[in-house]
This record gives C-alpha cells, sequence and structure tokens, in this order.
C-alpha cells in the first residue's frame, strides 16, 4: 500500500497510552476526549464490532480506515448512540455515555457529518448552520412570542456566528443560498460547518473527501488542521483517500471484519504487512 504523502502534521510526536493506543504528545496529561474500552455490538447473531479499544488525544486528528463492510461506519454509530453497544464502554471527555440518547451524547461535545449528506436541502446556508447553534443560543418564550429586544439580539447572535462559521469554508457569501442547489463538494463543507456549530469537543467526519476532487480535497486537508488549532478540537474521520489520511492523520486505526488489526502513526501502518493483506489480498506465491 504505497501512498504518496503530502504530510501536513509534521512536527507531531505521538506516545503510548495504557489503552494500547498512541495520542500527541501535547495531550498527555489531558482528559482524552475519547476512550473506548472493550466496544462491541451484536446484531441478532453477528457480531458487526468487537472489542473496539480506542483513545484520542484532546486535539488529535485520527484517522478510522479499513475495507468496505469493516464496520467503521458502525463505529460512528456507537460513539453518537445511534446504536446502543452490546456490551463495553464508551467516554466523552470522562464521561461514560451508557444509556444515553443521541441528544444527550451531543450536549457532551460530540457532532458528526455522514456518508450520505444530511441537509435541510430547501432551507437556507445560514439557516442549516444556525440548526446547529441551537443548543448554545436559547430564547425565552416570552421574548420570542412578543418580538422583545431579547429576542433580536440573540437573532443577531445567531446571524453574526453563522457567518463566522461558514467564513471558515470561504461560504459566507453563500448565506442565502438554498443549500440543496449548492455544488456537492460545498454542501459537504456546510454538513462540516453545522456539525461545528454544536461547538462539540470531538468531530467524527464521514468520508468527507467524497465526491471531492483533488483540488477540493487539498483544501480540505488544510480545513481540517484549521479546525483543529482554531477550535482546539479532535477530529477522527472515516476515509478511503488515502493521501487524505496520511498526510494529516497523527495517530490512525485499523479495522476489518469489526475487529482492529493495526494501530500507529502513517508510517507504521503503510508497512504493517497485515494492514496490506486486508486492503490488497494475500499475493500468490510465484510458481516456479
Amino acid at each position: 500500500m504505497t501512498v504518496r504523502i503530502q504530510k501536513r502534521n509534521q512536527d507531531t510526536k505521538m506516545v503510548p497510552v495504557p489503552s494500547e493506543s498512541i495520542i500527541p504528545e501535547r495531550d498527555l496529561g489531558k482528559l482524552p476526549v475519547l476512550e473506548c474500552k472493550h466496544l462491541g455490538i451484536d446484531f441478532g447473531g453477528l457480531t458487526a464490532v468487537e472489542d473496539f479499544n480506542l483513545t484520542i488525544g484532546k486535539t488529535e486528528i485520527a484517522g478510522l480506515i479499513g475495507p468496505n463492510g469493516a464496520g467503521k461506519t458502525t463505529v460512528f454509530n456507537l460513539l453518537t448512540k445511534v446504536y446502543e453497544p452490546t456490551r463495553g464502554t464508551v467516554m466523552i471527555n470522562g464521561i461514560d455515555t451508557h444509556g444515553m440518547d443521541i441528544v444527550q451524547a451531543s450536549k457532551l461535545g460530540i457532532a458528526r457529518t455522514f456518508q450520505n449528506i444530511r441537509l435541510f436541502s430547501k432551507m437556507s446556508v445560514e439557516d442549516n448552520v444556525r440548526i446547529g447553534l441551537h443548543n448554545q443560543i436559547k430564547y425565552n418564550m416570552f421574548s420570542g412570542i412578543l418580538r422583545l429586544p431579547s429576542y433580536w439580539k440573540r437573532e443577531k447572535q445567531q446571524h453574526e456566528k453563522a457567518l463566522e462559521l461558514l467564513s471558515i469554508f470561504g461560504m459566507q457569501d453563500m448565506a442565502d443560498m438554498q443549500a440543496g442547489s449548492l455544488p456537492y463538494g460545498a454542501q459537504r463543507r456546510l454538513e462540516i460547518v453545522r456539525a461545528l456549530a454544536t461547538n462539540p469537543s470531538l468531530l467524527l467526519l464521514d468520508e468527507p473527501a467524497a465526491g471531492m476532487n483533488p483540488h477540493e480535497t487539498q483544501e480540505l486537508m488544510d480545513n481540517i488542521i484549521k479546525i483543529r488549532d482554531q477550535f482546539q478540537i479532535a477530529v477522527l474521520l472515516i476515509e478511503h483517500d488515502m493521501n487524505l489520511v496520511m498526510g494529516i492523520c497523527e495517530g490512525i486505526c485499523v479495522l476489518n471484519y469489526g475487529k482492529i488489526i493495526a494501530k500507529g502513526t502513517a508510517e507504521d501502518i503503510q508497512s504493517n504487512p497485515v494492514v496490506i493483506e486486508a486492503y490488497l489480498g494475500k499475493q500468490k506465491e510465484a510458481q516456479a
């Protein structure tokens, strides 16, 4: 598995932690944003994910990769409480999420995008972002009904915050456009902005580069690092574009048939024979 890497996180030193994971040295001494311990889920008699252990540092950009059907999106659904795990523990910022629902997990600081874009296509770009702001700016019922000054103050705050977030991707001039009318790549970026609007400490990106051309993918790589640095949050991404993964991910976890087969840096993963076999299959022995 040979990939031409344009490395963005040049100076990151990764160090081991007790969960057999690695995190950036800069995050040592800080509470991990995510800890998964022996996580697993069964659907009927089928085990989809088994003994999944992962720790992500407070400001880490991490990758979750594997062949199609490896269980990557199922892991995301477990982390965001779409599914309740059959066994194991998910800790977000040190808090056990057992028994929580999607909304409660979101309030702990986890947000995601989806493999298939899920925007409110008939609404404006700005209104899509403002939906993400709902848990930050509260309205008093009477101020809303009577349109009191406090209502208009909060409306102004939401408008300014939405434009500020859109400016991360240079999309502020698209604020009044209908979300469904945007080009595919712009819709992908809008979904990331809407997730950021919830003020997460961990952002999950499910194939963020899908459908993007090489130039858009390069911009996305720069913007993911910009988001991490500006908001001081962690990012965990699923992606099949290995140039993107190897270029920005500091720690990488490889999943196959619902089980972790490797963890390490980009250099570790590229040279791991088990990973190469999972992606390319066993090479037939040369016949004499």
